[in-house]
């Protein structure tokens, strides 16, 4: 499949010789190749998803001790309060 699209790509190319749109349409479709060719279809979603989960990951473990003191400080305040 890859390589008669990289055929298709070649003659759309090669015809802008004599119709500069046909060069056109051969960028698009290398456009739309490199951007979803096989291979990296799903991946550029799933890449930021993991991109994002690791910089939560890193916002939870730098942040998570001042967090367990501030949740510390509010249960006692709460506890005291509700007696």
């Amino acid at each position: 499949m890859i390589v008669l699209f990289a055929i298709l790509i070649l003659a759309l190319f090669g015809l802008g010789f004599l119709n500069p749109l046909w060069w056109a349409v051969a960028a698009v479709l290398i456009f739309v190749a490199v951007r979803y060719g096989r291979g990296q279809g799903g991946n550029f979603e799933y890449r930021d998803y993991r991109d994002h989960r690791d910089r939560e990951n890193r916002w939870e473990r730098r942040y998570r001790r001042q967090r367990q003191g501030l949740w510390r400080r509010q249960d006692r305040r709460d506890e005291q309060h509700h007696r």
